[in-house]
């Protein structure tokens, strides 16, 4: 047996004697399920008599000690991996080899030790052996219990003569009485028995924190040692237990003098109930608005997409049809339609995904300025010749965090609700400014942090809105516009972006007067990022290796035929199983392409794993919807970059050959 596995072994086991020899503790070493001595030192040998247990289990060396517990808390350690610890513990030893028995009181720890997997292979004992110390304790809790006794009958004259001389003592609903410092009641008034069944001798005989519910000792006990040093107890509830065994609820006054905490205790508990039965219900509303908001979500999805699907579905029977009749024609056009239709869906499905905010976002930081100043021609030709646009642009405006193809997205659908409000014409401003948000602006709106940040803020002067509109806006598939003119997810997928990118949205309207909507995007402290310049030829590769891992066979033989076409030689893998084993061969491999939602094993822990063999494995993830890679620089490493579905076959190919060339 080697020193890895045999702890009795090598240099490490030598310091460790030497370590337990100096201790002034009692400490032992076990080993394995049966928990073999492997190590004691003088403490704890004297403990249990000087015996000799070195290579013995627990069991052979102290039996004395079975029916105690001792054994079954041994292997609770051993099985849980978690330590115990154990104070003023009673135990029954032989001190000697041939000697009677005798208790101690021990205050020890069972510290389970793990080998590198992070299995239990031993557990360390350590403690002290504590009995002059309990000894010492019970003999003053017997000296209190006395002296407390004799004062009783002398403090109990007092206060209750000054007490009884009153009928509200005698009369009162709620609970009275003396508390004195130790957490008893010198006295108490008849209502304890009424409302509780406990007399004046049970109430005296017990502490507060004997009655109190097990919950409520820790939250009573720090409170009561307020009041003791003058800070008055004001409506404090907690239950005590009643003399049936019931609980019930009672909210206290308690003021402290001369020693005395003087308490006055009321009822609640019917009130706890008709609050409980008041959240019972309010939970029960917001189950069913969330249900009749899912419902509206739901039917509003169903709609467009089964109009989606009609279109594509018509569209390829059609195809079909015409080339079953040898007739290609009109082929061109319904490929077109079914195109049309599925990027709808693919835009549909982006929009819900922002209003949930799942969608991945490139979030970096971003010159606001430029992005405004790049729209301008877009947006006068979406805004018309009737309408007039203007830009306020800040000279002096903070870098923010935002992803910019997201923002341009919002500020158009913005254009366009406002362009739509102004039938007759009118005037669009775009406008930028730095802002800081403090704390007494954010205390009423819950939704937003204090900081700093770069307001974008988009103004018409068109209808304006009621407040009803307004406090409707953000709502999703809620739409103004006539029937089959608008989806309803416009502003709140804009909602959605901004709060998924750590920012603020608000609406300010007015009827007849017009609207503006501020978008408030957290300041970046870094240097705004380098817009790349398009790319405007499809790039081919150069005889490079690309392995692909995606679950789904369509969407996996679609990307390898287009980049084999490409001139790519291209590995194809189902899941993280086949593509493991090719990732720590000698083949080539330039660059993985991966979905992030796989079975078995996911994309970003196959990425985790293909850097362990490939270090400088360049990476592309594909994802139609992950969680934990909407943020994308919390999810990518250098060297990766993700890709959202559905993509464009010119899009992937752009960005393998990105990828490939940094």
């Amino acid at each position: 047996m080697d020193h890895a596995s045999d702890p009795a072994g090598g240099e490490e086991f030598t310091r460790l004697r030497a370590m337990f020899a100096q201790s002034p503790s009692f400490s032992a070493l076990l080993q394995g399920p049966e928990h073999r001595f492997v190590l004691t030192n003088p403490a704890y040998q004297q403990l249990i008599g000087h015996r000799d247990v070195i290579g013995l289990t627990v069991r052979e060396a102290v039996p004395e000690v079975e029916n105690q517990g001792f054994f079954e808390l041994l292997d609770e350690v051993f099985t849980s991996g978690k330590a115990f610890i154990g104070r003023d513990v009673e135990i029954v030893l032989r001190r000697a080899p041939q000697g009677g028995k005798e208790t101690r009181y021990l205050d020890f720890v069972y510290q389970p030790i793990k080998d590198e997997q992070g299995t239990v292979v031993s557990i360390f004992v350590e403690g002290t052996d504590a009995t002059e110390r309990h000894l010492t304790e019970e003999a003053h809790k017997a000296s209190e219990a006395r002296l407390r006794e004799l004062n009783a009958t002398l403090e109990r004259r007092v206060v209750g003569r000054a007490q009884a001389r009153s009928l509200t003592w005698q009369l009162s609903p709620d609970l009275l009485g003396a508390l004195n410092s130790n957490g008893y009641f010198e006295t108490s008034n008849p209502a304890w028995q009424t409302i509780l069944g406990w007399s004046e001798a049970d109430v005296a005989s017990m502490s507060i924190f004997e009655l109190l519910h097990p919950d409520d000792v820790e939250h009573t006990r720090a409170g009561f040692e307020l009041t003791l040093v003058g800070q008055p107890a004001i409506r404090f509830a907690n239950r005590y237990r009643c003399k049936d065994g019931s609980y019930r609820w009672i909210s206290w006054v308690g003021i402290q003098e001369d020693g005395f905490v003087y308490c006055t205790g009321r009822d609640i508990t019917a009130e706890r109930a008709a609050e409980i039965e008041l959240a019972t219900a309010q939970e029960s509303l917001r189950q069913s608005q969330k249900m009749e908001a899912i419902g509206q979500l739901t039917g509003g999805i169903a709609h467009d997409f089964n109009n989606l699907l009609t279109g594509i579905i018509g569209a390829l029977d059609l195809t079909r049809n015409r080339m079953a009749k040898g007739q290609s024609e009109d082929i061109p056009r319904f490929m077109d339609a079914a195109s049309a239709c599925a990027q709808r869906a693919a835009a549909l499905t982006h929009r819900l995904l922002a209003f949930a905010r799942r969608q991945p976002l490139n979030t970096k930081p971003n010159d606001i300025n430029h992005i405004v100043a790049n729209m301008e021609e877009l947006l006068h030709r979406t805004l018309g010749e009737q309408i007039e646009l203007q830009t306020a642009l800040a000279g002096d405006l903070w870098t923010a965090f935002t992803d910019a193809n997201q923002l341009e997205n919002a500020v158009l659908n913005l254009a366009i609700n406002a362009r739509d409000a102004m039938p007759s014409g009118g005037r669009l401003t775009v406008e930028t400014e730095n802002t800081q948000l403090d704390s007494a602006y954010t205390s009423l709106h819950n939704d937003v942090e204090p900081g700093e940040y770069v307001v974008v803020s988009v103004s018409d002067t068109g209808t304006g809105m009621h407040p009803d509109v307004v406090a409707k806006a953000l709502d999703p598939f809620f739409t103004t516009k006539p029937m089959g003119e608008g989806t309803g997810l416009g502003l709140s997928t804009i909602y959605g972006f901004i709060k998924q990118s750590r920012g603020h949205l608000r609406i300010y309207s007015e009827l007849g007067f017009g609207t503006t909507v501020k978008l408030y995007l957290p300041r970046a402290v870094q240097t705004a990022v380098s817009p790349h310049a398009p790319t405007l030829a499809t790039p081919r590769g150069q005889g490079e290796t690309i392995l692909i891992v995606e679950d789904d066979t369509t969407v996996r033989l679609i990307m390898s035929d287009a980049l084999k076409d490409l001139g790519y030689e291209v590995l194809e893998a189902s899941d993280a199983r086949p593509a493991i084993p090719l990732l720590q061969s000698e083949r080539r491999i330039d660059l993985m392409v991966s979905d992030v939602v796989l079975p078995h094993i996911d994309g970003k822990k196959l990425a985790e794993i293909a850097r362990a063999a490939r270090p400088d494995l360049r990476i592309l993830f594909v994802t139609g919807y992950a969680q934990n890679a909407a943020f994308r620089g919390d999810f990518l490493d250098p060297g990766m970059d993700m890709l959202t579905k559905p993509f464009a076959l010119d899009a992937l190919a752009a960005r393998v050959r990105m990828l490939i060339e940094e």
